[in-house]
């Protein structure tokens, strides 16, 4: 479950008093893990995969109750907040808006104590000054892509001379990172105190309009005339899509990363290690090989598979970090070239039972073949809800999962807190010795299609499911608390 799909008064759930609670349920339940979406700034259609920071925290998960309770900002200012709209989907503009003016307001009161404070965040985090920097000229120029500003400032090397006319507001930027990481390590610290790992999610690419190809575009496959680039990122047709996924981010310059020892993948690791237990790379693939797609291109039909660093990253990794608690993001397309790089790696991979009910085959995907070092789900954001899964199935696909899943009886189609086929794909993927076992928010709940997170390929309505309160407190935590026992989860 992300953060945004928490209940709350403020148009998207926030680290505050709500992430605290669900922790504590969690720890109620026996469970052991919380995993949520990337933590990272969302685009125009709330995607946290396509954002301007690979490093940054989207300010919509900022709790204004938190800044009210520390001084920082009124009671009339906290209601600002307050969202009237529908409380089972996330505004994510409506949150942004409102959190960026209440922290303008916060920024105009800070005490000296809390300002020497930021200066130390800023010289621990070197990645912050240029997307704070980044984030002013946006703001100058209207939130026009960093393409079409002035020419003085297309260029960072060029743009860093005039640094001293943005001086307050990337301050300001910078104080709004201070108060996101300042948020999420309380929560985390909390979490952990209940016994409870956070597990992250890092996006393989970033947006093309980011600061970190901004500021490190020669990382990038980049023309340097255009400043476009000729290839972009997606994936073939697959499960998902009959024209592939186009996605449109830009690619790694693996060659010069790796004359300077990948310098900038090792930040963002560590940074990302700092924030949580445990990480899940995005497309883990595209480290064997990836799909690139001319950009000009209307679908990822039209790509070609391109060499990635494979091995080379991740033994650069192992010189800087001792152990490496990450989890690869396997699914899709692949070849031998990927099962040799996990392999080589020996990170666990991820296994969906929803892509293994297949009447006539053994897929790996079905619980009896998941390996110990594996990851178990039931579904991730990008699949349907299992209910939903179950109602859009051919009967003979229905009828196999049903029965692989030891589910008898005529009422599969029940929905809710006690949906009995939920249940019966739930435990199927707890008895499997996959070592660690994930359920998403809207399967506990039995929910239909309608509460699915996102849809691959498609722009529109995505991102925003919300659970209300009275969804959480349904969860029926004895039958939860019970099959991790039965289970040893």
């Amino acid at each position: 479950m992300h953060i945004t799909s928490l209940p709350g008064k403020y148009g998207t759930g926030t680290m505050g008093k709500e992430a605290k609670a669900f922790a504590e349920s969690l720890r109620e339940m026996g469970f052991s893990l919380w995993q949520t979406l990337p933590l990272n700034p969302v685009d125009m259609s709330g995607s946290p995969y396509c954002s301007d920071s690979a490093f940054a925290g989207n300010i919509s998960l900022i709790d204004p109750l938190a800044l009210f309770e520390c001084g920082l900002i009124t009671e009339a200012e906290l209601k600002e907040n307050e969202y009237n709209g529908s409380k089972y989907a996330s505004n994510h503009s409506f949150a942004f808006e409102k959190r960026l003016l209440t922290l303008r307001l916060a920024f105009k009161r800070l005490d000296e104590d809390t300002k020497k404070l930021i200066e130390i965040f800023a010289s621990q985090n070197e990645w912050v000054f240029p997307y704070a920097y980044f984030m002013a000229l946006k703001e100058h120029f209207s939130r026009k892509a960093w393409w079409e500003w002035e020419s003085d400032y297309i260029r960072y090397e060029d743009a860093i001379i005039h640094k001293d006319e943005f001086k307050e507001e990337t301050e300001f930027y910078i104080f709004t990172q201070y108060i996101f990481f300042t948020q999420f390590r309380t929560l985390k610290e909390y979490a952990n105190s209940l016994g409870i790992e956070l597990m992250g999610d890092m996006p393989i690419y970033v947006s093309r309009d980011s600061a970190d190809l901004w500021a490190n575009r020669h990382q990038f496959r980049i023309n340097e005339k255009s400043l476009a680039p000729s290839f972009v990122a997606g994936v073939p047709p697959d499960y998902f899509s009959e024209d592939g996924q186009l996605w449109g981010n830009p690619l790694y310059n693996w060659e010069k990363m790796e004359k300077d020892g990948f310098s900038w993948w090792k930040k963002r690791l560590a940074h990302s290690l700092k924030l949580f237990d445990k990480v899940r790379i995005d497309h883990f693939r595209a480290f064997a090989s990836y799909w690139a797609v001319p950009a000009e291109s209307e679908t990822a039909k039209n790509g070609e598979w391109r060499k990635g660093p494979g091995m080379k990253l991740f033994n650069a990794f192992k010189k800087d970090f001792p152990e490496l608690p990450i989890i690869a993001e396997d699914l899709g397309t692949f070849g031998e070239d990927v099962v040799k790089l996990l392999e080589d790696t020996a990170f666990p991979g991820m296994r969906v039972i929803q892509f293994g009910f297949d009447p006539d085959g053994d897929s790996t995907h079905l619980p009896h073949n998941y390996p110990l070092n594996s990851v178990a789900y039931v579904g991730t954001h990008d699949n349907n809800t299992i209910l939903g899964w179950l109602w859009d199935a051919s009967e003979r696909e229905r009828a196999y999962a049903l029965r692989y899943c030891c589910f008898g009886g005529n009422n599969w189609g029940e929905g809710g807190h006690y949906s009995p086929s939920c249940r019966a794909v739930i435990e199927a993927v707890w008895r499997s010795s996959a070592k660690i076992a994930i359920v998403a928010i809207q399967d506990m709940c039995g929910y239909g299609k309608d509460a699915r997170m996102n849809i691959p390929g498609t722009c529109e309505e995505n991102w925003s499911f919300r659970i209300g309160q009275e969804g959480l407190d349904g969860i029926d935590k004895k039958y939860y608390a019970e099959i991790n026992r039965i289970y040893r989860r």
